[in-house]
């Protein structure tokens, strides 16, 4: 009696530890810090009258609260520029930008069924991201003042430095790169955002009723960090 005593807290200890292992070994465990860097291609809707793609340069981190619930912390440099001083408005500018933006990002897999669907499992991986951001505009080189013979001497004010609070809005794909625990120790992030900006000075122009805007495309890769915790689901199929 008394050795059965013995073995039965033994027994219930080893069956933990295998549960454990097991679970690990099914592909429920991820990293709940992330570290990511990446490149962006910026277009930006202002009031120049042609769109130039620049490029721009971050890096970031997540902190996991699932694999598919995330929040990330993004500082990004670069540059945005746009119009011709050649053109009616004689409207030109290049802006050398910093950001710093706060991102919630919540992936299919978090809402959907993807065990037993092989659409479902890729779809798992799409995810809606949005929160705030702060840009600070240093516009390097302007031209405000047209050439044109049907508008010579038209003149369009405008700040060379200033800041701004946006909106980011971002759809995108994540790709989940496992190591040999089934783990998502890599991922790729595919993204485009759309970002509404408070203010009218990204592009150093204030003209018109319309604030700034400006479209990103992305891809960046990110890195487990480590904090290794367990999900509620599988991850990996």
């Amino acid at each position: 009696m008394i050795k059965l005593l013995y073995k039965t807290p033994l027994l219930i200890l080893l069956m933990c530890f295998i549960s454990t292992v097991s679970k690990a070994q099914l592909g429920f465990n991820y990293a709940q810090y992330d570290f990511g860097l990446g490149a962006v291609a910026n277009r930006v809707i202002g009031d120049a009258e042609s769109i130039k793609t620049t490029p721009a340069a971050f890096v970031n981190f997540t902190y996991n609260h699932s694999p598919f619930v995330n929040y990330v912390v993004e500082i990004q440099a670069g540059s945005m520029e746009g119009g011709k001083p050649e053109s009616e408005s004689g409207r030109y500018f290049k802006n050398i930008y910093k950001t710093i933006v706060f991102r919630g990002q919540l992936q299919a897999g978090e809402l959907i069924d993807y065990s037993g669907s092989q659409l479902m499992n890729f779809a798992k991986n799409i995810y809606l991201s949005s929160g705030f951001g702060y840009i600070v505009n240093d516009i390097r080189d302007v031209n405000r003042t047209s050439t044109d013979p049907n508008h010579y001497g038209y003149y369009t004010g405008g700040e060379d430095k200033s800041s701004e609070l946006y909106i980011p809005v971002r759809l995108g794909y994540e790709i989940k790169i496992f190591n040999q625990y089934n783990e998502p120790s890599t991922k790729i992030d595919l993204g485009a955002q759309y970002n509404y900006v408070f203010g009218d000075n990204v592009d150093g122009f204030n003209a018109g009723r319309s604030k700034d805007k400006f479209i990103q495309y992305s891809i960046g890769v990110k890195f487990a960090l480590g904090g290794y915790t367990s999900a509620g689901k599988q991850i990996h199929y």
